[in-house]
């Protein structure tokens, strides 16, 4: 790690947070325990995740899309293990972006590990994300708690979810450790676990167990993978209609609007908010985490 302050920002989407580290000749050794002590909630910052922000022409895994997105989203799940995607923190990386004055209100492009995503930055403060298409694998999953037990659809939005409805969101429990499924081959790497619950038409609920981090306060592409999983049990599908389906997704920490268009492009849109920024003593963060 770096012996100079480490500079940081603090931003949520939905009540889904992440701590944010500005970097962008990726010059900083983010190491999986030095993710993990920034994201705790009692000894560090506090945050579902860490957004490393990078030049897409500095980083290895993003070097070939340097020529479409200039900032690349080099995301770490709290425990410090490497994600593919997250969908609030693609709204919040480009509300960041927005507020170092690298971009302005309008159409930006970001590039993560799923790809590059392209955001809409509204004057109102909502950002909206092409989320790109859902996956739908057809081996899903029985997810179990307290001896109730439902079968969960499997949807991939660049990372891998099992979506279970229920009827009550409580009956997913305390959500502190992953549900157990079977059979466990499905997910080889884990899975976010999404209870949904209908709320009206086209309006469900949810509550997530996201693979890394627990329980949080809202999933973004699990919110996409949600939307996705309720119109096909709900018979809708826009690419055999040709008219765009949208669903209102309530998450614990507010609400995202998904809609599916009939080319199969995915979008979300939900706030996006910066509330604090500071500096990080290097000496705390390059302590061992068990000392």
């Amino acid at each position: 790690m770096t012996t100079t302050p480490l500079a940081f920002l603090k931003g949520h989407g939905t009540e889904n947070d992440f701590v944010i580290v500005p970097d962008p000749d990726n010059a900083i050794e983010l190491t999986a325990s030095a993710v993990a002590r920034l994201c705790d909630r009692r000894a560090g910052i506090g945050g579902d995740g860490v957004l490393h922000v990078v030049r897409s022409a500095a980083h290895p895994e993003a070097r070939d899309m340097a020529g479409e997105a200039e900032w690349f989203m080099d995301y770490r799940n709290a425990d410090g293990s490497v994600a593919e995607m997250c969908g609030n923190g693609v709204r919040v990386f480009a509300r960041y972006l927005q507020h170092a004055g690298h971009v302005t209100a309008g159409e930006i492009a970001i590039a993560t590990r799923d790809g590059v995503k392209r955001a809409h930055l509204a004057k109102n403060g909502d950002v909206t994300i092409s989320m790109g298409r859902a996956r739908l694998p057809e081996d899903g999953v029985t997810v179990t708690v307290d001896g109730r037990s439902w079968p969960a659809r499997n949807v991939n939005m660049g990372n891998p979810h099992a979506v279970a409805f229920v009827e009550d969101l409580a009956h997913a429990g305390d959500l502190r450790s992953e549900p157990p499924y079977e059979p466990a081959a499905v997910y080889p790497d884990g899975v976010n676990i999404e209870f949904v619950a209908d709320r009206g038409p086209r309006h469900v609920a949810m509550r997530v167990h996201e693979r890394g981090a627990a329980e949080t306060r809202s999933c973004g592409t699990g919110a996409c993978a949600v939307a996705v999983a309720a119109a096909r049990r709900d018979g809708a599908d826009p690419a055999e209609t040709g008219t765009p389906v949208t669903y209102t997704v309530d998450v614990l920490g507010g609400t995202l609007t998904i809609t599916e268009h009939p080319d199969g492009e995915i979008e979300m849109t939900g706030p996006a908010v910066i509330v604090a920024e500071g500096r990080v003593d290097p000496a705390w963060l390059a302590e061992d985490a068990t000392a």
